[in-house]
């Protein structure tokens, strides 16, 4: 088995970091991957967590089994190729991952096995749109935001991984009297996440009291 790693990708200011990540993949659930210990999650979209049921036909579904499965099928055999636009607060590369030509974030919502996060990127509202429309996956089915079953199910946060071949973002302006009005300004002004004792941090913006405000993945 070859990996392909760009070389330096620790010691680049993220607003140079264009990196890519070469090799199979195993998906660990419905949008994150494990590219030989390297934990990439799917830039745009989030899939229902792994033990989340949602109820079809007033019957339980393991949406969050068939979300993971799904991925898994997709990236089995196939040569992954993953190109870095974040960190999200467990230092988790966040990518825009592709098995040949299929976009998996693409895939999965086309499938309606995941949902677009239009904060992050506009690309997948469309494909969300049809699969509604269509009933397909979670959108035939009564079922929670995945961002919301992970605020009432703490046990399924994903956890920081031990190590990262990244360093957070440095290319920020540094500015002392920063001010943002909100998390959508922070973002707007490259900002965000914003950390405890950064400018134009305010707990007000910290839902959860863990010292990051405005983080991509935020539990609310």
């Amino acid at each position: 088995m070859k990996w392909f790693i760009a070389i330096g990708l620790a010691f680049l200011p993220f607003s140079a970091l264009a990196q890519d990540i070469s090799g199979s993949a195993r998906a660990m659930d419905g949008d994150s991957l494990d590219m030989a210990g390297i934990i990439i999650r799917l830039h745009g979209v989030d899939a229902p967590e792994l033990s989340q049921t949602c109820m079809r036909q007033g019957e339980s579904w393991a949406c969050g089994k068939a979300a993971s499965t799904r991925l898994a099928q997709l990236v089995s055999g196939a040569d992954i190729r993953c190109e870095q636009q974040d960190l999200d607060q467990y230092d988790r590369i966040v990518a825009t991952c592709k098995a040949g030509q299929v976009n998996l974030a693409q895939a999965m919502v086309e499938a309606g096995l995941a949902v677009a996060l239009p904060q992050f990127s506009d690309r997948y509202l469309g494909a969300e749109a049809r699969a509604k429309e269509l009933g397909l996956g979670i959108w035939g089915s009564e079922f929670q935001q995945p961002a919301d079953y992970r605020a009432v199910n703490p046990r399924t946060q994903r956890p920081k991984p031990q190590s990262s071949t990244v360093s957070r973002p440095v290319g920020r302006p540094a500015v002392s009297n920063a001010y943002y009005r909100n998390c959508r300004a922070a973002w707007a002004a490259g900002a965000a996440p914003l950390y405890r004792g950064q400018p134009g941090y305010r707990p007000e913006m910290d839902g959860d009291g863990d010292g990051v405000a405005c983080e991509p993945f935020r539990r609310r």
